[in-house]
Formats: structure tokens, C-alpha cells, sequence
């Protein structure tokens, strides 16, 4: 299992939504560049990142996003804002690995089928799910989509992922969302990403076991210290048992 460490950036700081409450930040005291090089340096696969004022279509983090991608070192999964074909495969052409696509495939999901085949693992679904519904626009409106249904419609279509995020769950009741997540991986064709699950090293373990889950979005809880990265990386990608020695 793939853990992600994530960023969230608004007017260029590393920030922290309740909810996807955007009025009311948490707003952390570190760089993202840094942040991005730290989580290289402690040996992630990816990072997460998602541009909160893009989703309004405010471009004001995009040097700042150019620049993680040119120096993190490791490759950059980008979300945020990403609702026609010519941002998405620009940011392609910028560096960025893979692009989250959220409400863009609830409005024009042939369009989005057409960008995964042709960038083959690098197109990644977003569905944030409220009570029952999933939501777009920032999870801002409710459309008239059954998660699993949503999921299933898409098919074979070939994703290099799918982010599932349970909104509807308070911070403490994991095991509503991993219930929630569980189900959805159990219909999906493409591999799972639990986003907002994790708030200590725990519920990473819980996950790997999961079948269909195949990584993990980790965000305040390495911000905030509840979770060490190079901790999390140990638990979902444990080495080999020892093999005892024939006499």
C-alpha cells in the first residue's frame, strides 16, 4: 500500500480544512517546499497536493506548485481546479505525475474516460462522498449520484486510482469510513485511496488489510505529529518475514 503524504495549499501556506470548510483554515507554520523535500528524504513513493484556491479557479499557487514539482524529488499527484481537458494536460506537460479529477467527471465523464486512456496512470478519480450523495464544485454541491453506482458507471475505464473521502464522518468515527471505503473498493475496478482516514499509525495497518485499498492520503496527522511518515511507510510497506534457517 502506497502512502501519500499531503498538502494543502491556500494563498500559499499549508493549511488544513475541517469539513472542506475553506472559510476556516488551520494554517500550519512550514514551507511546502520543504515539506515536499522532507517527505522525499523520508522515503515516500508520491506525494498529495491539492490547490485550494484553484478550485475557484484562482491560479494564485501555481509557481509555488511548479516549483514542489520541480524539487520534491519524488512525483507529485496535483488535485484542485482541474475541470477541462486543456488544465489537466497542461499540467501533464508541466511535470505533475498525476492529475485528480473530481467534478469534472461527474459533468463530462466521457471526456474524462477519453484523458485516462490516453495518459495512461496518470488520471486519478476524486469521490467525496456526503451524506450518501456524491459531491463536486469543491464539495460544495450535491449531485444525484449513488457513490457506487458512480464508481461502477466509470467501468473498466482505466484510472491510475480512486480517491474515495467520506465528508459526511466526524473526525473520530473511522470506522464509518473505512466501512464506507471498504464497500466502494469492493465495486471499483481501479485501486482505491482512502483519503481522511488516518489519524494514527492504526488505522494505516486496518487499511493494508482491506482488499482493494491500495494507498492512503496522510495529511494533518503528519502535520500535526499524530503520525511519523517514515513510521507509516514501515507499516504499509512492511519487509519480508524472516524465514527460519533449515538445520
Amino acid at each position: 500500500m502506497i502512502v501519500y503524504p499531503t498538502l494543502e495549499l491556500k494563498d500559499g501556506r499549508c493549511v488544513s480544512l475541517s469539513r472542506g470548510r475553506l472559510e476556516s483554515p488551520q494554517v500550519w507554520p512550514l514551507d511546502p517546499v520543504a515539506a515536499a523535500r522532507g517527505f522525499a528524504r523520508d522515503g515516500a513513493q508520491w506525494m498529495h497536493l491539492t490547490d485550494l484556491d484553484a478550485v475557484d479557479g484562482d491560479d494564485r499557487n501555481a509557481d509555488l506548485v511548479q516549483e514542489i514539482i520541480r524539487s520534491a524529488g519524488i512525483p507529485l499527484q496535483l488535485g484542485g481546479g482541474m475541470r477541462s481537458r486543456d488544465r489537466i494536460e497542461q499540467w501533464i506537460d508541466r511535470g505533475a505525475g498525476r492529475i485528480v479529477i473530481g467534478t469534472l467527471a461527474a459533468w463530462e465523464p466521457a471526456l474524462v474516460r477519453e484523458l485516462a486512456e490516453h495518459h495512461p496512470d496518470q488520471i486519478v478519480l476524486s469521490v467525496d462522498v456526503w451524506q450518501g450523495q456524491v459531491m463536486t464544485e469543491g464539495w460544495r454541491k450535491a449531485g444525484a449520484f449513488d457513490p457506487a453506482g458512480y464508481i461502477q458507471a466509470f467501468g473498466d475505464t482505466p484510472f491510475a486510482g480512486i480517491i474515495v473521502t467520506d465528508i459526511d464522518s466526524d473526525i473520530d468515527e473511522v470506522d464509518a469510513q473505512l466501512g464506507l471505503i471498504s464497500s466502494l473498493a469492493a465495486v471499483a475496478q481501479a485501486p482505491v485511496i482512502a483519503s481522511g482516514v488516518v489519524r494514527q499509525g492504526d488505522d494505516i495497518a486496518r487499511l493494508s488489510h482491506i482488499p482493494g485499498i491500495a494507498g492512503a492520503l496522510v495529511g494533518r496527522a503528519l502535520l500535526n505529529g499524530s503520525v511519523a511518515l517514515h513510521e507509516a511507510l514501515a507499516v504499509a510497506q512492511p519487509g519480508p518475514e524472516p524465514v527460519a534457517q533449515l538445520q
